[in-house]
């Protein structure tokens, strides 16, 4: 069970980082022509860092031993941006665009249950 959340913890942490990154690498208006709703600059880089901390909360609590127990809570906060991303799915005009974000919110559910409750990680003490 350790291996397969640590496997899914580097990926969404990769998956989450890139597009954190993205968000502020990309045009703006590029972004948005993307969207099914129009969602202004100042929210989209706040996804943006919301993202890119995600990603890191997967994974640095637990490599670092320091306050693991964070990483369930980084995991329910990017489960959260996952919902949004469903919600933007469902109402664009291809509403099977809203698989991948709900498939990722699933994985995301499954490391924050798992680092909470199946096999959580202790903190480095010394």
């Amino acid at each position: 069970m350790n291996v397969a959340l640590w496997i899914i913890q580097i990926l969404m942490a990769a998956l989450f980082l890139f597009a954190g990154v993205m968000k502020f690498i990309m045009p703006m208006e590029e972004m948005q022509k993307q969207m099914p709703v129009a969602l202004s600059a100042a929210f989209i880089y706040f996804i943006g860092v919301a993202e890119a901390a995600g990603g890191l909360g997967l994974i640095l609590p637990s490599v670092l031993r320091i306050r693991p127990g964070l990483t369930p809570l980084a995991a329910c906060g990017l489960v959260l941006i996952m919902a949004g991303a469903v919600w933007l799915g469902l109402i664009s005009p291809d509403p099977k665009s809203a698989i991948i974000p709900a498939i990722v919110g699933l994985l995301l559910g499954f490391v924050a249950y798992g680092r909470s409750r199946l096999a959580p990680l202790r903190p480095r003490h010394g």
